[in-house]
């Protein structure tokens, strides 16, 4: 690829924005946050460096995501915040416009594809194709989305969760579902709050979420513990408690319960030959939602199929972004906007 010609995929998560650029892999990865200034509309910080204010700003400062389940929700400052990732990717060669592949949820309607096109040509693009992230997810872990086989995509992500069955270059049937880690980390917040009558922040619910987390109950033996601190609700002091493996179970048992109906929803929908092609290669979970511990174990007890976390899950739609803007004829089919 020539330097005058430069692409860029980018996985536009409402957590994370990861940005791969051909050649050289995934070299942004960084929250989906950004700064304002109340008065102005002033950004004052984006990605690694406005998370660090989440919780923490001045009144007059405002840290907050642009996107809400998995789509733009403030239009201008998403186009700030593609118009930063394009930049620092290009680095000494921002001056050329790239084309760029962005990923999007399974359930976006066309008015929310359109903003994503026109947010992304708007920060600097020459061209942009929109894919379905469980598509992408699938090229990032192999798998030969073109041939006949029917296979199993669960994309867990900060906003959604998409569930598809892909044969021959396509989602034959999806569902998608706005439970997953942003929802988790405010059923833990409830739960802290029922149970020890205390008040944490939101990134005191992901550290508990990732550090001791799970899907299915622990044995006592094996429970994992976090020291948490808070604001009790009744002396309005600090404290500090202990949260444990099952405390977190029990938080998020309702939230796993809507991921698991939208899978045995699709399953339901498959075409009986593609059912057991699913049977046979199992699930495939891709997004940092996923990596939570004993997920797979969860589902395949409640469905009866197996399985797995992908080997990469946080970088594998970031990966497809990659393969298939090295691939655009190939990929073709899946391309479902392009401007």
């Amino acid at each position: 690829m020539s330097i005058f010609q430069q692409k860029l995929g980018i996985d536009l998560g409402t957590a994370n924005v990861l940005v791969y650029k051909p050649g050289k892999e995934v070299i942004i990865n960084e929250p989906s946050v950004v700064a304002v200034s109340e008065d102005k509309k002033k950004i004052l910080a984006i990605g690694q460096e406005a998370k660090t204010m989440v919780g923490k700003t001045p009144d007059e400062i405002i840290a907050y995501r642009p996107m809400k389940d998995g789509v733009i929700a403030d239009y201008k400052v998403t186009e700030a915040m593609l118009a930063y990732f394009i930049k620092k990717a290009l680095g000494s060669f921002s001056f050329i416009k790239p084309e760029v592949m962005i990923s999007v949820p399974a359930g976006i309607n066309s008015t929310e594809r359109r903003a994503v096109v026109e947010a992304a040509m708007k920060a600097g693009a020459k061209k942009v194709y929109i894919v379905k992230e469980p598509i992408l997810g699938a090229i990032g872990n192999g798998i030969k989305i073109e041939e006949a086989t029917g296979r199993m995509i669960v994309d867990i992500g900060g906003g959604t969760t998409d569930v598809a069955v892909i044969s021959l270059g396509g989602i034959v049937t999806a569902d998608s579902v706005k439970s997953a880690g942003d929802k988790i980390d405010k059923a833990i917040v409830d739960y802290i709050k029922r149970t020890y009558n205390l008040a944490i922040g939101y990134k005191t619910a992901e550290r508990i979420k990732i550090e001791v987390g799970a899907a299915i109950t622990f044995p006592a033996s094996e429970e994992l513990s976090v020291k948490v601190s808070g604001r009790d609700y009744t002396t309005e002091l600090p404290k500090t408690i202990t949260v444990k493996t099952n405390d977190v179970v029990k938080a998020i048992s309702k939230n796993l319960g809507e991921i698991i109906k939208a899978i045995k929803d699709v399953l339901a929908e498959t075409p009986p030959e593609l059912a057991s092609d699913i049977i046979d290669s199992g699930i495939i979970f891709t997004g940092g939602t996923s990596q939570l511990r004993r997920l797979a174990v969860l589902v395949e007890k409640e469905t009866g199929v197996k399985a797995q976390l992908s080997d990469d899950p946080l970088t594998s739609v970031a990966k497809g972004t990659g393969i298939a803007l090295d691939h655009l004829d190939s990929y073709k089919k899946v391309l479902v906007s392009k401007k």
